[in-house]
């Protein structure tokens, strides 16, 4: 177990990440559903897909225009003797003659070149004249171009979107191997939060955390478990988490800080285990992580920007580890900032910020309780710990794209 005082250092972000896919590793989802091409969407692949056709099936023409054998051309005008569309299948291109094809029809046999229609020139008796040089080859697309019999085309983990599907569909698959949906089960914590649509008492918020979580998840192919609202009671809290044995995480918000109201982790440390990870991050820093009763439990900071930026670099990662995917990296690159950074600080800060005209500019409250930071911003500028910032200097970008679906 983790020491748990005040004393303990502030564990860099890295080291808690290695630390949760370890963890992950350890519990991956190991139960299959084949499901619709059309219910595929967002869900990670259970094993490789593997060709089961040569794509093109054949060769075909990348062209409007004209198939011809290049031995049966010597400059002179062609005879047009065949007309072959998308769909159809060719007759062998009969020696001295061309056929009229177009885009995507298969190339007829004895065919060795697909002249564009642009180039080629048609004469009053029937006849056709190319009016460019010629190669070998040229504007046919070869059987197998893309993907030959039995070769694998996306790997087990991969995760299915537009494209994937596309490629799958193109291969004849109608069903897919996926990955069970993971449990996830939402939980808020504190009393002074109020589901939307209620009236606020004194003191009270409205619970803008939960909605954030339970579409993020949902987007993740995650199957959500709503657990509402959990009133600041140790009794209720571990009524509450035994009542969801069933889920494969518990993710809660607010009240993971060490202190007289961290009834999670109390509950945590007396029917479970808990190692709670003051991360050298900003913002973001408390983060509880355990089990109750075998059961992993993920305690976000409370905070809306707090609960984005942590949920976004490791929360989101170990389930998408548990889902099967290998690199749960997201795409990050470098661009030079427009604004001036001198307030270096003991912890890696992520800003939300977004790009203008090449350059990194942030919002200007960057206070963690601000969720509408994120909601102007395109990404988190990533800002090292100890580091100031001149205009100019390159910073790492994440792009909220990349971490939200």
């Amino acid at each position: 177990m983790a020491e748990l005082g005040a004393a303990a250092p502030l564990m860099p972000l890295e080291q808690a990440l290695d630390r949760l896919l370890a963890m992950a590793d350890q519990a991956p989802l190991c139960e299959i559903e084949r499901v619709p091409l059309a219910e595929a969407d967002g869900r990670v692949l259970a094993a490789g897909l593997v060709s089961t056709l040569d794509l093109p099936p054949w060769s075909n023409s990348a062209m409007d225009g004209y198939a011809l054998r290049l031995a049966d051309w010597n400059g002179e005008p062609l005879v047009v003797s065949q007309r072959i569309q998308a769909g159809q299948a060719p007759a062998p291109l009969l020696a001295g003659t061309c056929a009229r094809i177009f885009t995507g029809a298969p190339v007829p046999a004895g065919a060795d070149c697909v002249e564009m229609q642009e180039n080629v020139e048609s004469l009053a008796d029937g006849r056709v004249r190319f009016t460019q040089a010629l190669g070998l080859n040229q504007n046919i697309r070869p059987q197998g171009q893309e993907t030959r019999v039995g070769e694998q085309v996306l790997p087990a983990g991969t995760c299915l979107g537009p494209i994937e599907l596309g490629l799958a569909a193109s291969l004849g698959h109608a069903h897919l191997d996926v990955v069970r949906k993971v449990r996830v089960a939402v939980l808020s914590t504190g009393d002074e939060l109020v589901d939307p649509g209620q009236p606020l008492g004194p003191g009270q918020i409205y619970n803008s955390n939960r909605r954030l979580l339970v579409s993020w998840l949902q987007r993740l192919g995650c199957e959500v478990i709503d657990a509402g609202i959990l009133p600041d009671d140790l009794a209720k809290t571990r009524t509450r988490l035994a009542q969801l044995g069933h889920a494969e995480l518990i993710l809660s918000t607010g009240g993971v800080s060490v202190g007289e109201a961290d009834f999670l982790g109390v509950a945590l440390r007396e029917e479970g285990e808990l190692a709670l990870w003051k991360l050298a991050i900003k913002p973001g820093k408390p983060l509880t992580f355990g089990h109750f009763r075998g059961v992993p439990v993920i305690g976000l900071p409370g905070n809306p920007a707090s609960t984005l930026v942590t949920f976004a670099l490791l929360a989101r990662p170990y389930l998408m580890r548990r889902m099967g995917v290998v690199d749960v990296t997201p795409l990050a690159f470098e661009v030079p900032v427009g604004f001036t950074w001198s307030k270096p600080g003991n912890r890696r800060e992520y800003l939300r910020g977004r790009l203008e005209n090449g350059r990194a500019v942030i919002y200007p409250n960057q206070s963690s309780g601000v969720l509408r930071s994120a909601a102007w911003a395109e990404g988190l500028v990533e800002v090292l710990e100890g580091r100031t910032l001149a205009e100019g200097d390159r910073v790492r970008f994440i792009p909220l794209s990349e971490v939200l679906g």
